[in-house]
């Protein structure tokens, strides 16, 4: 079995399993001095785009094709690339189609995916000139990730300043509550939604999730997870996403849950996600690629895990705290973070507490 991985910055979290599987890894990259390369059986720097890959998969008959890709902007490329590769040369590419990434990476099309569906979302509405309706509100342009030209403003005269920069927004109502994520694993028409993950309280400050502690299963008050579970897997099987799909949302103060973002991609919280279900987000990918995945036949664990930013830790006095939790850490340098798990949530507040003072 030989399969192709594209983009070298994740592949450490799958080359062990998969080379453990007896796969032959196949690794192309564009930039030449990109971490992991050593790691494959092969690697080939590539120029940027799919259609070099593309042609790799061909010229090397591989067996299935695995996008490594962490950001939105190539993922209509990819989707192009899955249609001609299983369409043409029956390649199967563990990602999403390009009617599940046209919506994916298009807040507004997301949007009016959600009404369109009858799936709750907060209300919104396109705009280019300075009228508001309700403050605080949430600003965010068609395109971007990571809290990229995303603001919150509590008066006219932030969305004045705003426009003035973009010219046009989506301007969507703020609401108070527990941002939570949930991943959903799905490959030919079978689905699994991992874990519920409380990425803390919405702030009119705009602070990151990465900035933020993150607690899975969530435990909130009032609140059922399979709520959150049974709204992404939905979500997911509507856009016909294939491959680790992130569905965001809110849970407002009220109990309510609003969908706010889908991502067709591999996520951030796919550590945390990891360590309380036992089921490893990217090694599903490899299984999934090599028809050796089946979700009924998956050991779901039941961990309590946190992911707490920590910057630039002390690796060793980290190592003493945590005493016998598992933990791992990863992020990049100057920003790590660490996620620990244990059967005994009362040891992981003790663990927040303790390495808050590090961090």
């Amino acid at each position: 079995m030989k399969i192709l991985f594209i983009g070298s910055r994740l592949f450490n979290d799958v080359a062990g399993y998969a080379s453990g599987m007896g796969v032959t890894t196949i690794l192309s990259e564009s930039n030449p001095r990109a971490p992991n390369l050593e790691l494959a059986d092969e690697f080939f720097i590539l120029p940027r785009g799919m259609e070099a890959p593309m042609e790799l998969a061909i010229h090397e008959d591989v067996d299935a094709v695995i996008p490594l890709i962490g950001v939105d902007g190539p993922l209509r490329e990819v989707a192009w690339m899955k249609q001609e590769l299983e369409g043409e040369y029956g390649i199967p590419v563990v990602a999403s189609g390009p009617e599940a990434a046209s919506i994916s990476t298009d807040k507004l099309k997301t949007k009016e995916f959600f009404t369109e569906n009858d799936i709750r979302t907060p209300e919104y509405r396109f705009i280019s000139s300075p009228h508001v309706k309700a403050l605080p509100a949430v600003l965010k342009q068609r395109e971007g990730q990571g809290g990229s030209d995303i603001r919150i403003i509590s008066s006219e005269a932030e969305l004045e300043d705003y426009l003035r920069v973009h010219g046009s927004a989506i301007m969507e109502e703020y609401i108070q509550g527990h941002e939570i994520s949930v991943e959903v694993l799905r490959w030919k028409g079978r689905s699994l939604p991992l874990v519920a993950v409380d990425k803390g309280l919405t702030s009119t400050e705009g602070i990151h999730p990465l900035r933020k502690i993150k607690r899975a299963p969530a435990a909130i008050r009032g609140f059922d997870n399979s709520a959150a579970l049974e709204m992404a897997c939905r979500i997911t099987d509507l856009l016909g996403a294939e491959g680790n799909t992130d569905v965001d949302m809110i849970l407002s103060d009220d109990g309510e849950l609003h969908a706010i973002e889908v991502n067709t991609r591999p996520n951030g919280t796919r550590y945390i996600s990891g360590a309380a279900t036992g089921i490893n987000p990217m090694h599903s990918l490899v299984d999934m690629a090599i028809g050796n995945w089946a979700p009924e036949r998956l050991e779901r664990k039941a961990y309590h895990a946190v992911e707490i930013p920590l910057g630039s830790p002390d690796t060793e006095r980290v190592s003493r705290i945590l005493g016998d939790a598992s933990w791992t850490l990863h992020g990049p340098e100057n920003h790590r973070r660490i996620t620990v798990w244990d059967r005994r949530p009362e040891r992981l507040e003790e663990v927040v507490e303790e390495l808050r003072v590090i961090s």
